[in-house]
């Protein structure tokens, strides 16, 4: 009789578990909008130093990405806000509002990182009023947001009447040029800390879940046990925080305080966002989206500026990039 030699069953072969992706295939697949992003980016970058060779010098990297960090971290607190499916108008004014007070604080002689504590303040307060008036009041978050919008930039005004106001600390610059960690300037590091911990939170942590299928759907989220009215009242004192110390790193790059220093950046921050590939209506983006849209608004400016194109003209292309960011957005969605 011949021995037959059996090999591995049909059922054996179905039952074995396939193999994982390896790593660097996942993370294209998971972040697919953001690596589009960046060759925009890069894109934008090589056809500007046509027309001027300095874009693409180190001394000019590093002044978009040291330009570029008070609104990446404004756009993450935002970003928080829209995943939820609501807006935060009042990010604007939290920014001119908090660098006044930071302002006035350094003026009467507090210490840098004191005055950086109580301005945080505005930022806490302008957030607990957004928050508690959208969640427990059931205001809409457009109204409430531009109601506090239009109170903290006249206050702005108030305060310091209009006046600018030069900050004379010599160590204040520290916050924004220093180096925590040698070698890394701290504008930076704190923008590296805050997109890794929010992209983290929001694929690992239950609260990055709950602030997706909140903004997806809050009435199936409530129906879930998810705790709606603390969450977004936790994203919008996020973001009311994320603008106050934008603020106080800006102020500490420029060394001057504006009453009118945050009159632009709203839009801006909304803008880096949609960029990034946050829908308006909630439950999608991501944190390293909105920072990569941040970074191409103000690469777009850095470019304006250098080709010498009227700043004029800086609104219109950025209107122009947001609304081809919204239609391939669209197309995308329509071909799945």
């Amino acid at each position: 009789m011949t021995d037959v030699i059996i090999g591995p069953s049909a059922s054996a072969e179905g039952s074995r578990t396939p193999r994982r992706a390896p790593l660097p295939v996942r993370l294209a697949r998971t972040y697919r909008s953001e690596i589009a992003i960046a060759a925009a980016i890069l894109v934008i970058l090589v056809v500007v130093s046509f027309w001027s060779p300095h874009v693409l010098t180190w001394g000019n990297l590093a002044n978009i990405a040291q330009a570029s960090a008070p609104l990446i971290l404004m756009s993450l607190g935002v970003f928080l806000v829209i995943a939820t499916s609501g807006i935060d108008l009042s990010v604007g004014s939290t920014f001119s509002l908090t660098g006044m007070v930071a302002g006035l604080a350094l003026s009467s002689g507090l210490a840098w990182p004191l005055a950086c504590v109580a301005s945080l303040g505005v930022g806490l307060g302008v957030g607990a009023i957004n928050g508690g008036l959208v969640t427990f009041a059931g205001l809409a978050p457009f109204v409430v947001t531009l109601i506090t919008y239009a109170i903290g930039g006249s206050l702005a005004f108030v305060i310091t009447d209009g006046h600018s106001i030069a900050i004379l600390d010599p160590d204040f610059w520290l916050l924004n040029g220093g180096e925590i960690v040698p070698g890394v300037a701290n504008f930076f590091l704190f923008c590296a800390v805050a997109v890794i911990a929010v992209e983290l939170a929001l694929r690992k942590l239950v609260l990055g879940r709950w602030i997706y299928a909140i903004g997806s759907n809050d009435k199936a989220a409530r129906l879930l046990g998810i705790p709606v009215r603390g969450v977004r009242f936790g994203v919008y004192v996020a973001s009311g925080l994320a603008a106050s110390f934008a603020s106080l790193l800006s102020l500490s790059y420029i060394s001057n305080s504006e009453a009118t220093s945050g009159a632009n950046l709203m839009l801006q921050a909304i803008a880096a966002c949609v960029i990034g590939g946050a829908s308006l209506f909630g439950g999608t983006g991501s944190a390293i989206g909105a920072m990569l849209g941040a970074v191409m608004i103000t690469v777009i400016q850095n470019g304006v500026n250098l080709v010498g194109i009227n700043s004029f003209w800086q609104g219109a292309v950025t209107g122009c990039v947001i609304l081809i960011a919204v239609l391939i957005d669209r197309v995308t969605k329509l071909r799945s």
